[in-house]
């Protein structure tokens, strides 16, 4: 594993802190690269929810590249200690929320504002990116009608399920890391019992 570090923007070169062991799931610089060369200008302005924060890479990495607000989940204490010294390297703290929470209880409560890019890169082997996209069905207005989410998982780990408010609209694979790209189905309508 490589060093781990800020790619373009207000904090390019910045190098970030890993967390010890093997509890977290580090993207590394090349699909960090990739990823937000897919994404452009799409960053700019967006709100991020980075569901299993680990070392804060990609939500930082948004923010260098001027997304407006992340909000990173680490049920982890380490992990969100390294969060947190990261954001203070890159001096991005201002624009970071970091709690330290379970992802899946976090996805079940009522949140006041739904998100534009939603990251999803749980620890591996633990079918725990299906059961974070059943609950962001089960309350799609997490994310926002134009926003999206990614999975970054291993591509051993993929398996093809169908979802009520959400398409797959891309999949790209790098080497033992496959990104999967969900949009809305289509614009939610108020609907009101």
């Amino acid at each position: 594993m490589g060093t781990l570090r800020v790619i373009s923007g207000s904090a390019k070169g910045i190098r970030l802190k890993t967390v010890p062991g093997k509890s977290t799931r580090p993207i590394t610089d090349l699909v960090k690269e990739s990823l937000f060369n897919i994404l452009g200008n799409e960053v700019l302005d967006i709100r991020i929810l980075d569901l299993f924060g680990g070392t804060g890479a990609v939500g930082i990495e948004a923010l260098s590249r001027g997304a407006a607000a992340a909000t990173f989940l680490e049920i982890n204490w380490q992990a969100v200690r390294v969060i947190q010294q990261n954001l203070e390297a890159t001096h991005l703290s201002d624009k970071a929320v970091v709690l330290h929470q379970d992802a899946f209880k976090f996805l079940t409560s009522s949140q006041p504002e739904s998100f534009d890019l939603i990251y999803i890169a749980p620890p591996q082997y633990k079918a725990m990116w299906q059961k974070a996209m059943l609950l962001i069905d089960q309350n799609p207005k997490l994310l926002s009608d134009n926003g999206q989410i990614i999975v970054q998982i291993n591509p051993l780990e993929w398996v093809d399920e169908r979802y009520v408010h959400f398409n797959e609209f891309d999949r790209r694979k790098y080497g033992d890391t496959l990104l999967v790209f969900f949009e809305k189905s289509q614009p939610s309508k108020d609907i009101t019992n």
